[in-house]
């Protein structure tokens, strides 16, 4: 059993799961799963739902599940008669794990950008200008964003955004769609370097034409609600990458067949490691399944404050798979302007660009086949151990080659 889940019986009489559901049963209507499950969840007046409904004043019921149907997932409030109920349907239920409240990771620096700042460095050290003379910018690709949000009226994103969500505090969305806007500064900065577009002569994107599905997910309320939802209205958007800079710190099981689920569906999962020094780093980052990235700086340097961490496996022992730049990263300031930042959050963005970069190069291509290329792409520096590192700097011109 989920540690998580276990805690949070003994705790407070119940707990909260996601479930996986079977994938003959996700091929049910939508419907006939909710009846199939529904009798395996209870409704708890102290909840968090019900505790956030209260403390917000939210006209709302107090549901014991949602459903997610695009990932073929449920989350839900368990006692334990009721848990051990769910894990014997043999017919709807593929596997229960725990619901940790997953966090944003912070950067690890925040600072205003002189005005001669013009680019983000990160474009010339990962080579992306002879990616797009070659003719590829990411053009009719969608890429993923969970993060804080997005400011949709700044300059270099106004173009970039196809579609915006915002999940409330009990991971419901707010419709009317609202306009793009951030409730931070994170989610703007990691989608400008995305997929930001050239203003005012001020380059920052990665992959300049690829459009964004972004969703202000986190921070505050039901996280797991908020991010699941934000994931199930990605995926339904045709995503190719999803990225997302936020987690748990250390080892959490909990979001693997979450990660799983991506993959099944060919969507890239591309996510920070952690901004907490070497010997830790986040879940799902953690996870074989996923592409993890750390942070390097101008100076082909391990950045101090990136994870790294290697694990008790034998496929993919280490984590980061790769770095990418992450330390004084030019991007979108909320309101119209550019700030740097530095931690793995900005690291993460620019390998999601990338791969919006080699889908454009071949469209059919498979996620293992773009992972692929741009792990054969990588060198790890003379200065830089693998321990820290693992497959090193990933080069755009070489990882293009590779897929092609």
């Amino acid at each position: 059993m989920s540690a998580q889940i276990t805690q949070e019986l003994q705790a407070f009489g119940f707990a909260k799961v996601i479930v996986v559901l079977k994938s003959d049963a996700s091929n049910a209507s939508a419907s006939s799963i909710k009846a199939g499950i529904e009798k395996h969840f209870v409704v708890s007046e102290y909840s968090q739902t019900a505790s956030l409904a209260a403390s917000l004043d939210l006209k709302t019921a107090n549901p014991a599940f949602r459903y997610y149907p695009n990932l073929g997932v449920a989350l839900g409030t368990v006692n334990r008669e009721s848990l051990a109920s769910l894990r014997a349907d043999k017919d709807f239920v593929g596997s229960v794990s725990g619901a940790p409240q997953i966090s944003l990771i912070r950067p690890a620096m925040v600072a205003n950008a002189a005005s001669s700042q013009k680019k983000n460095w990160g474009i010339e050290s990962l080579k992306v200008k002879q990616v797009w003379d070659a003719g590829f910018t990411g053009k009719g690709i969608f890429v993923g964003h969970l993060d804080t949000g997005v400011d949709g009226s700044h300059p270099a994103l106004k173009n970039a955004i196809a579609s915006f969500a915002r999940f409330d505090a009990l991971g419901r969305e707010e419709k009317p769609a609202p306009k793009a806007k951030d409730s931070d500064e994170h989610g703007t900065h990691t989608a400008a370097t995305i997929a930001g577009r050239t203003a005012s002569g001020v380059e920052i994107g990665i992959a300049p034409e690829a459009m964004l599905a972004s969703a202000e997910v986190i921070e505050g309320g039901d996280v797991v609600a908020r991010v699941l939802g934000g994931m199930d209205w990605a995926v339904g958007k045709g995503i190719k990458v999803l990225s997302m800079s936020l987690g748990l710190r250390g080892w959490w099981q909990d979001f693997l067949p979450l990660t799983r689920l991506l993959r099944a569906r060919n969507i890239l999962p591309v996510f920070a490691v952690g901004n907490e020094f070497a010997g830790t780093s986040r879940s799902p980052g953690n996870y074989a399944q996923a592409l993890s990235v750390g942070a390097y700086d101008k100076n082909i340097q391990m950045a101090d404050f990136s994870c790294s961490q290697r694990f008790n496996r034998k496929r993919d022992p280490l984590v980061p798979d790769l770095v990418a730049p992450g330390v004084d990263i030019l991007s979108a300031r909320p309101g119209g302007g550019y700030q740097l930042m530095s931690g793995t959050s900005m690291a993460t963005p620019h390998i999601a660009g990338l791969a919006a970069l080699l889908w454009q190069a071949k469209p059919h291509a498979t996620v293992s086949q773009i992972e692929k290329a741009i792990f054969a792409s990588c060198t790890l520096p003379a200065n830089m151990s693998m321990e820290r590192g693992n497959r090193g700097v990933p080069d755009a011109v070489k990882a293009l080659a590779a897929l092609l």
